[in-house]
């Protein structure tokens, strides 16, 4: 009797570990995103020549990586592509996306703009 219903759940409680473990993986690779785009503007904003590459190296595997400099701000989106598990890969694939803005240090100044004086 038990053998049975051993046959019964146990393909279902696979199945259910294995999208358990695709959702945690998911949630790491939506963290290291997350901390791309923080390292990404915090570069930018200290005026770095190339903070996209700072970014790369925190983001996950194949990731892609914006740097929008604007007046007074910077924001640096960071989005990676996360594949489904196994066969149903194309199915169950999804994107990734963080982004943060941040100060330029350049532009903040005593009067809310004007660059501090050298």
């Amino acid at each position: 009797m038990v053998t049975a219903e051993t046959a019964v759940a146990l393909p279902a409680m696979v199945l259910l570990a294995a999208l358990l473990t695709w959702g945690v993986l998911g949630t790491v690779a939506q963290i290291r995103c997350v901390d791309a785009a923080r390292v990404g503007a915090r570069a930018a904003a200290r005026g770095e020549t190339d903070p996209a590459t700072s970014a790369r190296a925190a983001a996950p595997p194949g990731a892609v990586v914006q740097v929008l400099r604007e007046a007074d701000t910077v924001r640096v989106t960071v989005e990676s592509p996360y594949p489904g598990p196994g066969r149903f890969g194309a199915v169950l694939a999804v994107r990734l996306t963080a982004s943060a803005v941040a100060a330029r240090e350049d532009a903040v100044g005593p009067e809310g703009g004007t660059p501090w004086p050298s």
